[in-house]
């Protein structure tokens, strides 16, 4: 079984997920002056598709932002999809 990671990069705007150590996927979340964060671009490199990677990547960047107090703003399709499917994720949404 594959080690997943998932890792904020602040310096970059994303989340990475790194599976066995090599990054796999990322979603963009830049960081508003307000202290949104605005999730615009989600992708999981072709050789990782349909491990549910980018579920998991994107669950991981939520969970964070919560536990850091701050809400989201969404332009990724897929994770306004996301959002749809777990309801358990809308109070963060600004």
């Amino acid at each position: 079984m594959s080690d997943n990671e998932i890792v904020h990069v602040p310096e970059r705007d994303r989340y990475v997920i790194r599976v066995d150590g090599e990054d796999a996927g990322l979603t963009v979340a830049k960081e508003g002056d307000d202290g949104t964060v605005l999730f615009s671009h989600t992708e999981v490199k072709d050789e990782y598709e349909g491990q549910g990677l980018a579920s998991k990547l994107v669950a991981g960047a939520l969970d964070d932002v919560r536990a850091n107090g701050k809400r989201i703003e969404v332009t990724c399709d897929y994770v306004k999809g996301f959002l749809e499917k777990h309801a358990e994720y809308q109070d963060l949404v600004a």
